[in-house]
C-alpha cells in the first residue's frame, strides 16, 4: 500500500498547489469538484453501510449549498449576489429535503437527519478553503500553509505510528492509529509550519504564532479525521471510496479540513 500511496500523492500535490496557486475561478472549480465527490462518497459510504440518506437531495441541494458557499466569495466583475441569499438558501434546503422525503415510499426520519448532515457539513465545511485563498495578499500562502502542515501531520502520524505505534489512540473508532503516530505527527506539523513561516510569512506572524497554529492545525486535523472515522465505523467501510489509490477516497483524503478549514480560516480573519 506504501507504493499506491506515494505515487498519488506524488501526482495530487502539484494538482493541489497549482489549483491554489492560479485561484480564481480555476481553484473554485477544485473545490467545487472535491466537494462533489465528497458527497458523493458520504452517500456511499452510508448506503454500503445499509444507512438511509437520499441520494437525489443530497446531490441536489448539496451542490446548491456548494455553488452559494462558493459564489460567496467569489470576485466576478459585474457580478454579485442578492441580499439573504444565505438564509433562503438554507430555507431551500430545509424545505426540499423535508418535501422529497415526504413524498418518499417508507418515510424516514433517520434519512431525513443522514442527508442533512452531509448537504450541510460537506460543502459548507470545505467552502472555507475558498474563503481562506480569498483573504488579500497572504491568501494563497495561507492556504498553502495550513494544506501543507495538515499534509505533514498526516505522513508523520503514519510513519510514526507504522514504525513506532504501540498505543492505540481509540481502538473502538479508528483500530490502526496510536499515540506515537499522534504526537509523531503533531510534532513534526510544528516543525513545518515553523519552517514555512520562514520561508513566505515571516511578516504575518511571529515564532510562536507558527508554532500555536502548527498545533491547532495537527490537532484539530487529526479530531476531525477521527469524527470522518465514527461515520466510517458506523458503516462498516474501511474507506469512503478507491477513487485514490493507497489514500482511499477524497472524503478521507479532506476529512482533515470538515473541521480545520472553518476555525482556521476565522481565527485569520480575527486575530491577525
Amino acid at each position: 500500500m506504501l507504493l499506491p500511496r506515494i505515487l498519488t500523492a506524488l501526482i495530487g500535490i502539484p494538482v493541489v498547489l497549482a489549483a491554489i496557486h492560479f485561484g480564481g475561478v480555476v481553484y473554485m472549480a477544485f473545490v467545487g469538484c472535491v466537494i462533489l465527490l465528497c458527497l458523493y462518497e458520504y452517500g456511499l459510504a452510508l448506503t454500503a453501510g445499509k444507512k438511509p440518506v437520499h441520494p437525489v437531495s443530497l446531490m441536489l441541494f448539496g451542490l446548491l449549498m456548494a455553488v452559494v458557499a462558493i459564489l460567496g466569495r467569489a470576485e466576478i466583475s459585474g457580478f454579485s449576489l442578492p441580499d439573504n441569499l444565505y438564509p433562503l438558501s438554507v430555507s431551500i434546503v430545509i424545505f426540499g429535503v423535508l418535501f422529497i422525503e415526504v413524498l418518499t415510499p417508507k418515510r424516514s426520519w433517520e434519512r431525513v437527519c443522514n442527508t442533512f448532515t452531509g448537504v450541510f457539513l460537506i460543502p459548507w465545511s470545505l467552502a472555507h478553503l475558498i474563503n481562506l485563498r480569498a483573504i488579500p495578499t497572504y491568501g494563497e500562502y495561507l492556504t498553502i500553509f495550513m494544506m501543507v502542515t495538515v499534509w505533514i501531520s498526516d505522513s508523520g502520524a503514519y510513519f510514526c505510528g507504522r514504525f513506532l505505534g504501540r498505543h492505540k489512540l481509540n481502538q473502538e473508532v479508528s483500530p490502526k492509529k496510536t499515540w506515537e503516530g499522534s504526537v509523531g505527527g503533531t510534532l513534526l506539523a510544528v516543525g513545518g509550519s515553523v519552517l514555512m513561516r520562514h520561508l513566505f510569512l515571516s511578516t504575518l506572524f511571529s515564532v510562536k504564532e507558527a508554532v500555536l497554529m502548527g498545533l491547532l492545525i495537527a490537532v484539530v486535523g487529526q479530531v476531525s479525521d477521527l469524527a470522518e472515522s465514527v461515520l466510517k465505523r458506523s458503516t462498516g467501510v474501511k474507506d469512503s471510496s478507491h477513487l485514490l489509490p493507497g489514500h482511499g477516497g477524497f472524503l478521507d483524503r479532506f476529512d482533515s479540513y470538515l473541521l480545520l478549514a472553518p476555525l482556521f480560516y476565522y481565527i485569520v480573519l480575527y486575530t491577525l
